[in-house]
């Protein structure tokens, strides 16, 4: 999971290279992402959820784990490096931590503090002078980014308090799909960010393509994870998303990194080892 995840960054900076826009391919992802749920559905012998009774379910997933958190994931690949986006994501398990603490799904330990703070040190060493960003200027893309993995957090959290409701990974992924196209047609239509799919397709358009399934994989192994161990484990798959994204981005797309983004890299996976949860725990 960790490795596809960490893929889908470099293959969406492609995806982004010819001016595509965030909405416009989240409306694709959607329709992919519904396929491939209602396939996985019909083939495990399972009915397709009521989207009515499960609708808060949905449109929390939807609107945290997809929709939103793609804008912002989209708008910032645009702008940033494939490894920078790659770093980031490891506050996942970081912001996932503390929202639990609030939530009292977990209990407050100096280890995994000290984590946080080294995560919030890595962040510092990325948007500071002299770093990996193509210019300062891009410093607000930096931010941008981060609300991904604030929302994932929230996303892991939110599943946990309201449960899965004896529905399947899949079957989730359909219904938060189906409510996540309800919302992203709309604004990519008074965007002007529609994708036609009737076009010659070139290098981006099969990138948008491979990004949705990508996502899609990735995702309902999140949604399955975060059932069976609860939102601080399953948040950990940052972990690997994190070491994965920049060797992705390293060979295929040849970014090179500052000393500084280096030191970040380190501090984020220091990071994460601290909030992670013991295996007594997990």
């Amino acid at each position: 999971m960790g490795l596809i995840w960490g893929a889908i960054f470099s293959v969406t900076k492609v995806a982004v290279s010819t001016g595509y826009k965030p909405f416009g391919i989240v409306v694709w992802q959607m329709v992919i992402g519904i396929t491939l749920s209602g396939i996985a559905i019909f083939a495990s012998g399972d009915k397709l959820p009521n989207m009515l009774r499960h609708w808060q379910l949905f449109l929390g997933v939807a609107v945290l784990g997809t929709v939103v958190p793609n804008y912002f994931s989209y708008t910032a690949s645009a702008e940033l490096p494939a490894g920078i986006l790659s770093i980031i994501i490891a506050l996942v398990p970081l912001f996932a931590m503390g929202i639990a603490l609030m939530m009292g799904f977990e209990k407050p330990q100096v280890r995994r503090l000290l984590g946080a703070g080294f995560g919030m040190v890595a962040i510092v060493l990325i948007v500071g002078p002299d770093t990996g960003l193509p210019d300062q200027s891009k410093v607000g893309y930096v931010f941008l980014a981060i609300g991904a993995p604030l929302l994932y957090a929230m996303e892991a959290n939110f599943l946990t308090w309201i449960g899965p409701r004896r529905l399947s990974a899949p079957q989730i992924m359909f219904g938060a799909m189906i409510y996540g196209l309800v919302l992203a047609v709309p604004m990519a239509t008074v965007l002007g960010q529609q994708i036609t799919p009737f076009q010659p397709w070139t290098l981006p358009e099969f990138m948008i393509a491979l990004s949705a399934v990508l996502n899609w994989i990735a995702y309902v192994g999140y949604v399955w994870l975060i059932a069976r161990t609860g939102p601080v484990f399953a948040s950990q798959v940052a972990y690997l998303v994190t070491g994965w994204g920049v060797i992705i981005a390293m060979v295929f797309l040849d970014e090179r990194f500052s000393l500084w983004v280096w030191l970040a890299f380190v501090l984020m996976l220091l990071g994460i080892a601290l909030v992670r949860p013991k295996k007594a725990e997990s």
